[in-house]
């Protein structure tokens, strides 16, 4: 593609996510697109010959997650994850982190509480605990004698 007489290079988008190791092979990278898992600059893309240039923006929901990327650079090759990193950069915000510190923290009473309210448990807070045990117990009985 020309711009005012200067060449701005362009690359297929199923060899870009493959090079910026997105996906472990192009034909994995080509069924992404095909299922129509990734968008460029807010437009859905279904064709992996569609070209890309660095400044656009590309979304790609990827399981449960959707991460959002600038592309700063064309790939020459599927290189090591060092190399492959220096080809975008992240625009996802990064997720909500439960800490133990601070306002709001979710200390263990807290997350027993939660559990308590809704009975479902956020992944990662281990193994329940006596207190959590028995409010797990309680919902169940309580819907049991409905």
């Amino acid at each position: 593609m020309r711009l005012l007489g200067a060449e701005v290079p362009l690359q297929r988008l199923d060899v870009w996510l493959h090079h910026a190791r997105f996906a472990k092979s192009r034909t994995l990278a080509l069924n992404l697109v095909q299922r129509g898992k990734i968008r460029v600059n807010r437009l859905r893309v279904d064709k992996p010959s569609h070209n890309l240039k660095p400044g656009d923006v590309v979304t790609l929901s990827l399981g449960p997650t959707v991460r959002v990327v600038e592309v700063l650079a064309l790939g020459k090759r599927r290189g090591p994850a060092a190399e492959a990193a220096l080809l975008y950069r992240e625009l996802t915000p990064p997720p909500d982190k439960i800490t133990s510190s601070g306002p709001g923290a979710q200390h263990h009473k807290g997350v027993s509480d939660a559990v308590a309210a809704n009975g479902v448990r956020l992944p990662g807070l281990g193994r329940p605990t006596k207190r959590d045990r028995r409010a797990t117990e309680r919902l169940k009985n309580r819907f049991e004698g409905e």
